[in-house]
């Protein structure tokens, strides 16, 4: 039997405090949220000043990262060329999460809703480097 990696409650709390920072640090008003590798939450952030539904679509981001191990925006592209892909069933397709990955393998997954994809991105890619 192998040994599997995994996120500790510690590494959660890393990288949430590294994206808040980040999103502190730019006076964005966003939700994060920490996915494990089969898409469950374990940690969810609402800052003062986000919108309700950036709570949900967070969430969404991050299980799409987390299902298919790849960031969020490779499927909002995919999407573009074929739209089929809309009813594939991992989650959200928009740009602003990123798998967490630790000796090739995928452990979990940070979405961030709120801002420009591209900021969302940015923040959980703050939380993903906390960790390194």
């Amino acid at each position: 039997m192998r040994t599997k990696p995994c996120l500790t409650s510690a590494d959660v709390k890393t990288m949430m405090a590294a994206c808040a920072a980040e999103a502190e640090k730019n006076s964005w008003k966003v939700a994060i949220a920490i996915v494990d590798d089969g898409g469950f939450l374990l940690h969810l952030d609402r800052m003062d000043g986000a919108a309700v539904t950036t709570a949900e679509v967070a969430t969404g981001k991050a299980r799409t990262s987390a299902l298919t191990r790849r960031p969020s925006k490779d499927f909002e592209e995919r999407v573009k060329e074929r739209p089929s892909f809309i009813s594939f069933p991992a989650g959200l397709f928009i740009q602003g999460a990123v798998p967490i990955m630790h000796d090739n393998e995928c452990v979990g997954a940070i979405g961030v809703s709120g801002v420009q994809s591209f900021e969302d991105e940015q923040i959980a890619r703050a939380g993903i480097a906390a960790l390194k």
